[in-house]
């Protein structure tokens, strides 16, 4: 059976721990990262659409960086959108910043109607880089 490890970016282990669930799985070197929103440090949604896409790749940054990942590490990306026609424009001027070059990771992006008082959030699986 293969290990399976949490883990948890700085100071945000409490809003793990009350919804019960963890920030990533590490599973032998794959990081399966659970979806990440704009949400401040207590929680709340950020009201501005544009920063609370910014918001959730600097979250979803977090974990990876408690991995000792990278954007650079992503290889699959699945985005939810409340109303994916009209905040593609914002989500696309993020990523584009975040994966400028090629081979862009896979990608997936679904349509949906509730994301808890969100309106984008983002799961990755990312390879852990091999210890130097």
């Amino acid at each position: 059976m293969t290990m399976r490890d949490a883990i948890f970016p700085a100071r945000r282990q409490d809003l793990y721990d009350k919804h019960r669930y963890s920030a990533a799985i590490r599973s032998g070197d794959l990081l399966f990262v659970s979806g990440q929103v704009g949400s401040r440090e207590d929680g709340s949604p950020e009201p501005d659409f544009p920063s609370q896409v910014q918001l959730a790749f600097d979250n979803l940054e977090g974990v990876l960086q408690a991995a000792g990942c990278g954007f650079d590490d992503v290889v699959d990306v699945t985005t939810f959108h409340t109303d994916p026609a009209s905040q593609f424009p914002a989500v696309s001027e993020v990523r584009n910043r975040i994966f400028p070059d090629k081979p862009y990771p896979n990608w997936t992006a679904v349509g949906v109607t509730w994301l808890a008082g969100f309106d984008f959030e983002i799961k990755v699986i990312a390879r852990i880089p091999q210890a130097a």
